[in-house]
């Protein structure tokens, strides 16, 4: 059975799926990390890298499907549904970042003011991005 779905929402999954495949990557590294270290626990860094990647990849599963239902074009869909995904892997990148170099346990322990604003940036983004789709599934839904 073929399901026909609309370019954005077939964009939104695959991004969905590559997340969740990146998450799976980061579960071995932590594995690893585990396996080898004293008090076998990975660097903090790496274990919030493989959550992040988990809970994003199902994050972006739920926007696919408020992208389908949405009312909005195609282009708006998935301007918005994007800019979520943009933020998700830079957020990913960030925590792959510390892991790798071991440099933190906590980023805003000396937060920059680049820092707070890509904080700043991600939190528009994501809620910005997100609301665009809701208004989208609310107006085909209920108006």
């Amino acid at each position: 059975m073929h399901v026909e779905l609309g370019i954005d929402t077939v964009i939104t999954l695959l991004a969905a799926g590559l997340i969740f495949l990146l998450a799976l990557v980061l579960g071995v590294w932590k594995y690893r990390q585990m396996a080898v270290s004293e008090n076998h626990l990975a660097h903090p860094y790496v274990d919030i890298a493989h959550r992040a990647a988990l809970l994003y990849s199902f994050a972006t599963l739920l926007v696919a499907v408020f992208v389908e239902l949405s009312a909005w074009p195609t282009w708006v869909n998935l301007t918005a549904a994007m800019v979520l995904v943009f933020f998700f892997v830079i957020a990913i990148a960030a925590y792959i970042e510390h892991g790798a170099k071991r440099d933190t346990t906590n980023q805003f322990e000396h937060p920059t003011g680049a820092l707070h604003a890509g904080m700043v940036a991600l939190i528009v983004g994501e809620i910005g991005g997100f609301v665009v789709l809701l208004a989208g599934f609310v107006a085909a839904q209920f108006l």
